[in-house]
């Protein structure tokens, strides 16, 4: 199949049905991407600044994280928050992108629930970030109880993320297919 085909429900309804394209699903990728990283990373902020530590540390340790894997190539660069920051919001709507242009793909899973799609979201996200998350701890060295931390702060976090980029796509290219009366 080419991009240019359109994917389109059947419906008895009346009226002009705009079509969900694969652009559509990549547009609201994006946006539920996008979206996702920025609140998942509000929260984060406002749990590590209640908890007493520095709101911004989870960017740094991305940073670093990013840092020392490129550093294994010979690739020398600075981590810390600049670098972290830059990875969630190029990571985030890239996988955002990728579960739109997904649902769209997959018809059975473009026609489910709401519910359906969401839970799928945030099976995904969680399933996709292990192998990122994984690298931290081997890293940076992490003791147990800080992996421990690690992996129990980015499931909640990821599961926030997830639950939006659920609902953005869901709502987005639901609401694609709802008849417009002329």
């Amino acid at each position: 199949m080419s991009m240019g085909i359109v994917l389109q429900d059947a419906s008895l309804a009346r009226g002009q049905i705009t079509p969900v394209t694969f652009n559509r699903g990549m547009g609201w990728g994006l946006i539920g991407g996008s979206v996702g990283t920025l609140i998942m990373d509000l929260v984060l902020m406002e749990v590590l600044s209640a908890v007493g530590l520095p709101a911004l540390s989870c960017f740094s340790i991305v940073g670093d994280t990013v840092a020392r894997f490129f550093s294994i190539f010979g690739i020398e660069m600075t981590g810390g928050i600049t670098v972290g920051v830059a990875t969630h919001y190029i990571v985030g709507p890239i996988i955002g992108v990728i579960f739109g242009v997904a649902v769209v793909r997959a018809g059975a899973l473009r026609a489910g629930s709401k519910k359906k799609i969401v839970a799928i979201a945030v099976l995904y996200v969680e399933i996709l970030s292990q192998p990122i998350l994984a690298m931290t701890p081997f890293l940076l060295k992490m003791t147990a109880s800080d992996t421990f931390q690690w992996f129990s702060g980015s499931f909640v976090m990821h599961l926030i993320w997830g639950i939006v980029l659920g609902v953005i796509i869901s709502h987005g290219l639901q609401s694609a297919t709802i008849p417009h009366h002329q």
